[in-house]
């Protein structure tokens, strides 16, 4: 169920804030450093703090958390329920669980009628999975969206009381209790499903993003695999395949590709800033680049008898093995001609920068789709399936969707729209940070980034502004080493650097901007692409810093 009273909410979602021993170490480190060049020895010391101060901050980190995000819940312990007010039993809630004789749901020890509301939900379909029953499980599922403004209005929707024998003792076991570690370091977006993202001051000291530092995005909760029993199932047409890990290693040849893989979400606090979207608050730290080591996707479909000449298939659907408390699992698809192109270079991965995956990011095995958006690289991948249409997957049809900046929620035709597939060029600062201050050497500091485009295009120029864009500067680019895998086309972001004149004693604006070997270019400002969501922000990225005195 994509969540009961979803859309009765703008989601608001819990940043984790650093405690302050490690804020104080990375601060204190922070305000030393001289953004220049020559600073390795001053970096390399920064990296000690913060892998200390992380390493220290464990037990810490974990308690502040629980404390931060826990909602404040307490009105849902008081009786909310006059003496007056009705009482139902399990046998009336029961009849009313279709759109006819209205659709009643019982939370914890109240009945709510919410059949006026279903219509607009665009989970409707998953939300009649629950009519008719309790909905505890499913706030369980879904917790991320469990807070006092969801709940409070849900109130709106309280017809009366449940009797006491019928309040039956709900099975309230946590779907994420065997969730995996993660660092204490990363900045959480939210909790359950779990979704972080690295510190954007270390993301791009490395071209390759170490596994543990790698963006997290889950949309349920991380499931486990018993690797005996696991077979990937592959269906094209009326044949079927089925293959374990061991056999897709020996029986096809490995490949690795190095791709950068982002979330739509990416940098998504920035057009929150321009005007509200609903989504979790995403720094511009979701996105990542790993070297992962699989088979083509391409290969087993030819193995399980798919025709290159059989327009009967248009699109290839995966199904992932996290599912929910109703079993549907997270899905996506992509087109024919990226799937069985050998220049797409869409790879059934089991390794992770020579490792096997970690459980955040798909072990056993996930698809890997490059230059594609996140969502359609599907993790704890368990079925691929050759069809006539993209996934019915409620991620597939009814988000990752991008609609004018007019759009509203009650206008947004998903049916209408194009899902998300290869994402637009994109860049960011992620040295120095916002709103710090800075020493300059002779009126000059160096900046760094990240810029990346999908669909395999190459990132030929990066420009860097100190006057807001008045003035640019062309960046230093750093790319991967040639030969480094099987790649056909450039999936990998390409890093940069440059040192730009600012002007001491006074804040200074600094932007950036890419350009792919298409030529296509950032826009400036984020107003023409708002979108309700908060996807593809690539609007220039803008930082202010205070360069002090050289006096």
């Amino acid at each position: 169920m994509s969540l009961v009273l979803t859309s009765l909410c703008r989601t608001e979602s819990t940043v984790c804030r650093h405690p302050t021993a490690f804020t104080r170490a990375f601060s204190s480190n922070t305000s030393k450093k001289r953004f220049r060049s020559s600073s390795h020895q001053e970096t390399k010391q920064f990296r000690w703090k913060l892998a200390a101060a992380a390493s220290g901050a464990v037990v810490g980190m974990v308690t502040y958390n629980y404390i931060q995000n826990k909602p404040d819940l307490t009105f849902l312990r008081k009786p909310v329920q006059a003496k007056s007010d009705p009482v139902y039993s399990s046998a009336d809630v029961a009849q009313h669980a279709d759109k006819q004789s209205g659709i009643w749901v019982t939370y914890q020890d109240s009945v709510y009628d919410i059949t006026g509301f279903v219509e607009s939900h665009p989970g409707g379909e998953k939300i009649l999975m629950g009519a008719g029953g309790p909905i505890d499980a499913f706030w369980n599922m879904y917790a991320v969206h469990k807070t006092p403004e969801v709940l409070q209005i849900l109130e709106q929707y309280r017809i009366g009381k449940l009797s006491r024998r019928d309040q039956k003792a709900i099975n309230l076991n946590d779907p994420f209790a065997n969730e995996p570690f993660r660092l204490p370091v990363l900045r959480i977006n939210s909790q359950k499903p779990f979704n972080a993202e690295p510190p954007l001051e270390v993301l791009t000291d490395s071209f390759i993003t170490p596994n543990e530092l790698f963006y997290v995005r889950n949309h349920l909760p991380v499931p486990d695999f018993d690797l005996e029993n696991f077979k990937l199932e592959v269906l094209v047409g009326g044949r079927k395949l089925a293959l374990s890990v061991d056999e897709i290693k020996k029986k096809y040849k490995p490949v690795t590709i190095t791709t950068t893989i982002q979330c739509a979400g990416n940098r998504r606090q920035e057009m929150s800033q321009y005007q509200n979207v609903k989504g979790l608050t995403w720094g511009a730290c979701a996105i990542g680049t790993a070297r992962w080591t699989g088979v083509r996707l391409r290969d087993i479909l030819l193995d399980a008898g798919f025709d290159l000449n059989d327009n009967r298939f248009k699109h290839i659907q995966f199904n992932g093995n996290d599912k929910d408390i109703t079993k549907s699992s997270y899905g996506g698809s992509i087109p024919k001609h990226k799937a069985m192109s050998i220049d797409g270079d869409v790879i059934i991965a089991y390794k992770m920068n020579g490792v096997d995956i970690p459980r955040d990011h798909g072990y056993p095995l996930r698809v890997i789709v490059p230059g594609y958006v996140g969502a359609r690289n599907v993790k704890w991948l368990h079925q691929v399936v050759a069809s006539d249409e993209e996934s019915s997957s409620h991620w597939q049809r009814n988000d990752y969707k991008v609609f004018s900046p007019s759009t509203t929620f009650e206008t947004a035709d998903y049916k209408k729209a194009q899902s998300i597939q290869e994402m637009p060029v994109i860049s960011a600062i992620s040295t120095p940070a916002e709103g710090s201050k800075v020493e300059s050497d002779d009126g000059v500091i160096e900046v760094k980034g990240y810029a990346w485009s999908g669909g395999g295009r190459d990132i030929i120029r990066v420009d860097v502004s100190a006057d807001g864009g008045k003035t640019w500067k062309e960046a230093n680019l750093v790319k991967d080493k040639p030969g480094a895998d099987d790649s056909t086309h450039s999936w990998a972001w390409s890093l940069w650097n440059a040192e730009v004149e600012v002007t001491p004693g006074k804040k200074n604006e600094i932007v950036c901007k890419a350009i792919d070997s298409a030529y296509n270019c950032q826009p400036e400002f984020i107003g023409p692409i708002w979108n309700l969501r908060g996807f593809l922000t690539n609007a220039w990225h803008r930082i202010s810093v205070e360069v002090e005195d050289d006096e």
